[in-house]
C-alpha cells in the first residue's frame, strides 16, 4: 500500500471531514456507514482507518471543525465588548441556544442520547476532560473581566463560566418541557440567569 504525501493526507482528511459533515447531518451518526463516507471521498475502507479509528472519531473531528467556526462567529459578534454583563451573558447564551437549534450536528449531539453516548465512549477520560476545558475556554475568557471588575456575582471565573455553560443543557429536556413551551422557557431562564448574575453597581 503506497504512502501519501503530506499534501495528499491533508486533502483526504479534509475531504473526510466534509463528507462526514454532509452525511452525519443528513442521516446521523448511527445510520451513516464508513462505506458511505469512503465512497464520498473515493478511497477504500482500509484507507479510512489510516486517518480515523472509527466514524465516531470522524464525528469528533467534524464537531471540532464546527466548533472553530462557532468560536470565530462568537468572537466576531462582540458580546465581550458590550460592557453590560447582563446583556453580554444573555447574548452569548442566545447565540449558543440558537446554534443548538439550527445546527443539526450540534443538535444531534446535545439532544440524541445514542449519539452522545457513542461519541463519549469513543473518547478517553483524559480526552473528555480536555474537551470540557476547551469548550469552557471561550466562556471563561469572556466572563473573566466581568469577575475581576466585580460586575458579576462570583469570585472564580471558572465557576462562573461553568454556570454560564450549563444553561444551554436545558435543551436536553426539551421534550419534557414541551416543544411549544420550550422557546419561551429557555428565554425566561436566560433572562433570569443573566439578570441574577450581574452584580449591582453603586450609583
Amino acid at each position: 500500500m503506497r504512502g501519501f504525501s503530506d499534501e495528499e493526507r491533508d486533502r483526504i482528511r479534509q475531504d473526510l471531514v466534509e463528507a462526514g459533515r454532509r452525511l452525519f447531518t443528513r442521516y446521523g451518526l448511527e445510520k451513516t456507514t464508513i462505506a458511505e463516507l469512503t465512497d464520498e471521498v473515493g478511497i477504500g475502507t482500509s484507507t479510512f482507518y489510516r486517518f480515523y479509528d472509527s466514524k465516531e472519531d470522524l464525528y469528533v473531528a467534524v464537531l471540532e471543525d464546527e466548533g472553530e467556526d462557532v468560536y470565530r462567529r462568537l468572537a466576531e459578534a462582540g458580546f465581550a465588548e458590550a460592557g453590560d454583563p447582563q446583556e453580554s451573558v444573555a447574548g452569548v447564551l442566545r447565540f449558543v441556544v440558537d446554534e443548538i437549534d439550527e445546527n443539526p450536528l450540534v443538535r444531534r449531539l446535545v439532544t440524541e442520547p445514542d449519539t452522545r453516548d457513542r461519541v463519549r465512549a469513543s473518547r478517553t477520560g483524559a480526552e473528555r476532560a480536555a474537551d470540557r476545558e476547551e469548550s469552557l475556554e471561550f466562556v471563561r475568557s469572556f466572563v473573566e473581566p466581568f469577575v475581576e471588575d466585580g460586575r458579576v456575582h462570583g469570585e472564580d471565573p471558572a465557576v462562573v463560566a461553568g454556570a454560564v455553560a450549563a444553561i444551554p443543557y436545558l435543551a436536553l429536556h426539551r421534550e419534557e418541557i414541551g416543544e411549544d413551551r420550550y422557546p419561551e422557557v429557555m428565554e425566561f431562564v436566560i433572562e433570569t440567569f443573566a439578570r441574577g448574575l450581574a452584580a449591582e453597581t453603586p450609583e
